[in-house]
């Protein structure tokens, strides 16, 4: 089969096509035929040593997969022909990037039936990002405020269609251009962080979902016993004693596999209240390309490889 790895750190280029053996589903997992791939911030980081999550080259980037059941290990909960999603492994490599990924059959869902699989290739760590911060970890409730940072991009705008999807009021952080998407995706307010300073033109929010390491000065705009959610800054126990300190809660959330939370994701999508925006599609063989786009810090959503 082909797969992308990388023998070395550095710049997309590092990115190659290899042929390579075809994994063998173990008992309880699934090897799925993957269609198309996600490719997300984390991936950048990783490639490039920036974030040396996978240890030494080499390895294969890339988590977000969709794709059919070619065959199914004994005990695993889909067949041979089930077109499944999911976000295996994470944070252990799943070499997601290719023709073929082996998966434990409980780290996968069904695909939502309204999504073509480039599209549902975008959803699962993005998604289950924005589900696990605000629905497991904030447990946003109906008539809550919460405020999102960097709300056009692949994970924000998964939070505002899912905080709106729980009844919330939602203040998005996006720069003007983005602001008629953002708006488009349910947000009640919009700021321009370039031109306005949030922590005036907010307060009293229920929740902060953070995805910019504005962590500290989120701090101000949070009520008394209000949550901040930390997806950049997780680790940083620092900045948990302070938030605790001012009388608020922290939630450090690190996406983790969650077929459940999947599960509730999809039913969202095919009620058409979550959707995923994808920016661009790229080949398998052009990994590089996904990865200079993404980079490039403008993106609105999603990109994602086509393996067909």
């Amino acid at each position: 089969m082909r797969a992308v790895i990388q023998k070395s750190f550095g710049g997309p280029e590092v990115l190659e096509v290899v042929e390579t053996d075809r994994p063998t589903p173990l008992g309880g997992e699934v090897l799925v035929r993957v269609h198309a791939s996600g490719v997300n911030p984390v991936d950048v980081a990783v490639r490039s040593g920036a974030y040396p999550l996978l240890g030494e080259p080499p390895f294969g980037v890339g988590w977000d997969i969709s794709g059919v059941v070619e065959e199914a290990g004994p005990g695993a909960r889909f067949k041979p022909g089930d077109e499944v999603f999911g976000m295996p492994f994470f944070p252990r490599a799943a070499t997601g990037y290719a023709e073929y990924v082996a998966v434990p059959s409980r780290q996968v869902a069904r695909k939502p039936a309204t999504l073509d699989h480039v599209h549902a290739a975008a959803v699962p760590l993005a998604a289950l990002t924005a589900w696990q911060g605000l629905v497991d970890a904030a447990g946003l409730a109906e008539g809550q405020r919460v405020l999102i940072h960097r709300a056009a991009g692949g994970v924000g705008h998964f939070a505002v269609q899912i905080a709106k999807a729980r009844g919330a009021h939602v203040i998005a952080m996006a720069s003007a251009p983005k602001h008629d998407f953002v708006r488009s995706l349910g947000a009640d307010e919009v700021i321009d962080y370039r031109t306005t300073d949030f922590t005036e033109a907010v307060k009293d929010v229920d929740v902060v979902f953070d995805s910019s390491s504005e962590g500290v000065r989120s701090l101000a705009v949070l009520r008394p016993g209000g949550t901040l959610v930390s997806i950049m800054e997780h680790w940083n126990q620092e900045l948990a004693a302070r938030v605790e300190a001012a009388g608020r809660r922290f939630a450090g959330v690190s996406v983790e596999p969650d077929y459940a939370s999947l599960e509730a994701i999809a039913a969202l999508v095919d009620a058409g209240r979550v959707r995923p925006h994808v920016a661009a599609t790229f080949p398998l063989a052009e990994a590089a390309k996904a990865h200079e786009m993404v980079e490039s810090g403008r993106t609105q959503g999603k990109i994602a490889l086509t393996v067909d």
